[in-house]
């Protein structure tokens, strides 16, 4: 499909979007990787899909042990770059934007791995030493599309407005679902901060999921036997644990 197109979710079942769909926003046109299409779907929201444009080859020189990135994916085997940090590295490189898709390091094809498998190979790459990168950007929506919606008859339609969601699982049927509580809320944003810390990834399903196991957790080994029952794959550093299992603490007492 064309940049901004809308794809429909009917009988809450989600069209599977076509090979040149990189990843899609939700309520936006725009590249905006704040605006991610996650696990959660409002009834009444819009989804866009943004679809492949150019592929770059670009030469990074590691001069900093941390490029700067942050990385996502879209659950489908695309990992792209989500936020960049300013006067990094990669900040320093015009010519790779949030958005692009990383589709190698050193011939290596990434095409099927995951956000934090392609945080770890980049943060493994040695100090002082160049490597390549391949990207391929998405293509831009048009700005028409928020032109005519800002100024439709009746003001606009309100988007994202319902109490409902739909929540997508890797495994099982989608199930319709309140709106996460406050508590829950406060602690997702709270893990899903600490991921980013330690492992340069942010995924707010991954985080729902760590605070739906870590919500009874009596102490931090409870949670550890929690997390490696379901998320044993991630070799979760012990640290990172105790404050994952901390800031769920905070957020229950309601401390920010």
């Amino acid at each position: 499909p064309p940049p901004g197109d809308v794809l429909c979710v009917c009988g809450w079942g989600l069209t599977v979007p076509p090979p040149q769909v990189m990843f899609c926003t939700l309520n936006t046109h725009k590249v905006d990787m704040e605006k991610l299409l996650g696990g959660q779907i409002g009834l009444e929201d819009f989804i866009f899909a943004h679809t492949k444009g150019q592929r770059k080859e670009v030469e990074v020189l590691k001069s900093e042990e941390a490029l700067g990135l942050t990385i996502t994916d879209n659950g489908a085997g695309y990992a792209f770059i989500k936020r960049i940090k300013e006067g990094s590295v990669i900040d320093r490189i015009p010519v790779i934007g949030v958005g692009d898709m990383i589709e190698a390091i050193d011939g290596r094809s990434l095409v099927g791995a995951r956000h934090f498998e392609v945080a770890k190979l980049l943060k493994e790459l040695p100090k002082g030493r160049p490597f390549a990168l391949r990207l391929t950007e998405p293509r831009k929506a048009f700005d028409m599309i928020s032109q005519r919606a800002s100024g439709g008859r009746g003001g606009g339609t309100q988007l994202g407005t319902g109490r409902g969601t739909l929540r997508l699982r890797a495994r099982g049927p989608a199930t319709v679902e309140e709106q996460p509580s406050a508590f829950e809320e406060r602690a997702i944003a709270k893990v899903d901060d600490l991921l980013e810390s330690y492992m340069g990834i942010r995924d707010t399903e991954l985080a729902a999921t760590m605070v739906e196991l870590g919500r009874d957790a009596r102490d931090p080994d409870a949670l550890a036997q929690a997390l490696d029952s379901q998320l044993g794959d991630f070799a979760f550093p012990d640290e990172f644990v105790f404050d994952v299992w901390g800031a769920i603490g905070d957020a229950k007492v309601g401390r920010c």
